[in-house]
This record gives structure tokens, sequence and C-alpha cells, in this order.
């Protein structure tokens, strides 16, 4: 029977632009695909994009700009009535050449900030308002498409994050010496990691609930672990000992192929706490993810 699943909400504000997602992981709490009404008060453009998803983009009024081509410089224009299709791992840059451009974007699988690579300088206010709604909208980001498109800018990424048992970290602290993962060695020599601290969630239910105790969050810097010769690659995500990584998971995971030092300066930017319930579920990071 039908039914209502949500309402619109608006996820973008900023300097003429307006964007309110009827459906999607931020209104409908849906990964499956995402609905959104986008209305432009003034000219101007979006930087260059690399989507993890395909696009439809439905123009109901106005005249909208792809721009697009190894030297970006083929250009489509769609106009009121047109719908275009940008398919999954294509670079483009949409354009507004006018006011009053009103299109309807239509994301499958559903937008999600970690699905679109924006090619910018550090992370815009825009950038950053969409990854807070989209992490604590249900603490947990689930999943990238794991091809190769978008790695270059991928390797732009510096922060990134770590669970592990607080007794394990405290007393390598004590120590002095660098921190490695019980698995470090079964799983290739390298320490997980994500640049997407809701999948943390995902991770800690699948692979650690039976582990009693304390965990915490490690926020690192990528480009301190590479001053040090500590290299991070973007890969598929991996087995974690004799488990397998989730079925549905197609993330792109940063793998840190080394251990963590505990006594290099810039190394460790912050540590959160992690929160679980009586069962070992983990629920949320104090101060980074929703309850």
């Amino acid at each position: 029977m039908p039914k209502i699943i949500g309402k619109a909400e608006r996820v973008v504000d900023f300097e003429g632009i307006a964007i309110d997602e009827c459906a999607g992981n931020v209104s409908t709490s849906d990964d499956t695909l995402s609905v959104a009404h986008v209305n432009v008060a003034k000219s101007g453009s979006e930087p260059w994009l690399t989507l993890h998803y395909d696009e439809w983009l439905c123009v109901r009024k106005g005249t909208l700009e792809l721009h697009y081509g190894a030297n970006d410089k083929e250009v489509l224009t769609v106009n009121a009535g047109e719908t275009a299709f940008i398919s999954k791992g294509e670079r483009f840059r949409p354009v507004f050449p006018e006011a009053g451009l009103e299109y309807i974007a239509i994301c499958s699988p559903a937008f999600r900030p970690d699905r679109c690579i924006r090619e910018e300088d550090g992370m815009s206010e825009v950038s950053n308002k969409l990854q807070n709604l989209h992490s604590n909208n249900n603490g947990s980001s689930q999943s990238v498409t794991n091809d190769n498109s978008g790695f270059e800018d991928l390797e732009k990424v510096d922060v990134l994050y770590h669970m592990c048992q607080k007794t394990l970290w405290d007393a390598q602290v004590a120590s002095g010496a660098a921190y490695y993962p019980q698995t470090f060695q079964k799983d290739g020599m390298f320490t997980h990691a994500t640049a997407v601290p809701g999948r943390l969630i995902d991770t800690g239910n699948h692979f650690y609930t039976a582990i009693k105790g304390e965990w915490i969050c490690l926020e690192l810097s990528r480009s301190a672990l590479n001053k040090i010769g500590i290299q991070t690659v973007f890969e598929e995500a991996k087995p974690v000992g004799n488990t397998e990584a989730g079925e549905s998971w197609d993330w792109i995971c940063p793998h840190i192929f080394g251990g963590i030092p505990t006594s290099v300066e810039g190394v460790v930017t912050n540590i959160f706490e992690i929160k679980r319930d009586e069962t070992g579920k983990f629920l949320s990071i104090s101060g980074l993810t929703k309850n």
C-alpha cells in the first residue's frame, strides 16, 4: 500500500544554491536512491566532480551546462524539459550560466559525500555541512563504490581514523613504542583505517563485538605518517584476521603500511571515545557520530 516515507530536508543553502533532498540518506534514511530538488538563484558553478554513482539530471527551468572531456573543454547544454545522464566514474563540472535554474537530481545508489569527489581546495562550507548531515543521520556512512575512478582525488585525503582497544593503545603509549593491531601480520602488514569515521561503527559490529573492554578512535594525519616513511594506500575493504569483510562493503579504504607511532608529534591529532552497550554492540563515537 502507498505510504509516506519522509519529507524533504534542506541539505544545501549557500551562495544562491538551495538543495532539498526528497529521498535519500538524510531525508528518508535510504541508501538505495536519492532524489533532490535543486534551485539556483544566480549564475555560478560547482567544482569538478567525479561520481561514484549514476546520476540523472532533469532540468525543469533554465539551462544547465555540463563541462567534461580530456581537456575539460567539451560542454553539454541541458535545456528545460531535457534529462542528462552522468555515469559512475565520470568527471564533469556543472555550470549555471544564468539565474533561475531548477532541476531534479536522481542518484543510484543514493548521494553521499564520500561517493562524490569534489576538486576543491580544502573543505568548503557546502562539503562540511553535507559531511555533518550524513555522519549525524545514522552514525554510519556505508559504502563507496569500488572502482579505480576517483583514486587520484582520494590521494588528497589527509585525515584518517583507526579504532582500537584502549588498553592496547595505552600500553604502547606508556612504553613509547609504536602501536600495531593484533592482526597486523596476518592482514598483510598494514593497519586498517578509514576516512569516514561513521564506518567504524559498522566495522566494530562486524569484527569486534566479542572483544570486551573500552575502544577508542584515533584521528591520524596521513601527511605526518608519510613524513616518517609510513605510506597509506586506498584499496578495497579486506579481512581482519580470519574474518572476511562484509559482503555489501564495496568501500575504498585507506590501509596504513606500518604501525602507528605513539611518540611522534602530529601523527595522532585526536582521540575519541567509542560508546558500546552492554551486549558489546558499538553505538557511536563521541564527538564524531550521533548516538
